[in-house]
């Protein structure tokens, strides 16, 4: 019934920051960026590497999320990696911490987590 994921949908505080975020520091590419004026918010279409799309939203009276990561609803969002330490190494880099590398007790992949600039919980999976 379903082929794949179309596309997650992100709000955050800051365009700009999380923008810089997405874009520059994770490298994801720009599919269409528009700014909806009767919203004044901006949507951000971008491209994820098998198909898939993040889009990135701008609202400027979004309520906080209630609690990290155990709110209800989405609880995080998980990015296949070839090697997690060479991805911790380039955030790191950058200015992003990452909690410890784990395992994972049923598969025995290395994965860890990080967060976007609003806090979204990020996670790393190594395939």
């Amino acid at each position: 019934m379903f082929k794949s994921i179309n596309h997650v949908a992100i709000i955050c505080s800051d365009y700009d920051r999380s923008k810089h975020f997405y874009t520059t520091v994770l490298g994801l590419e720009i599919i269409a960026e528009n700014y909806r004026k009767e919203r004044k918010s901006y949507k951000l279409d971008l491209k994820l590497p098998e198909g898939g799309q993040i889009e990135l939203f701008s609202f400027s009276d979004a309520p906080p999320r209630p609690s990290y990561p155990e709110a209800l609803g989405l609880r995080h969002l998980a990015f296949n990696v070839e090697r997690v330490e060479h991805v911790i190494e380039y955030l790191n880099s950058n200015g992003i911490q990452t909690e410890p590398i784990r395992v994972d007790e049923y598969t025995g992949r290395k994965f860890t987590f990080f967060s976007d600039p609003d806090g979204l919980p990020l996670e790393l999976y190594e395939i």
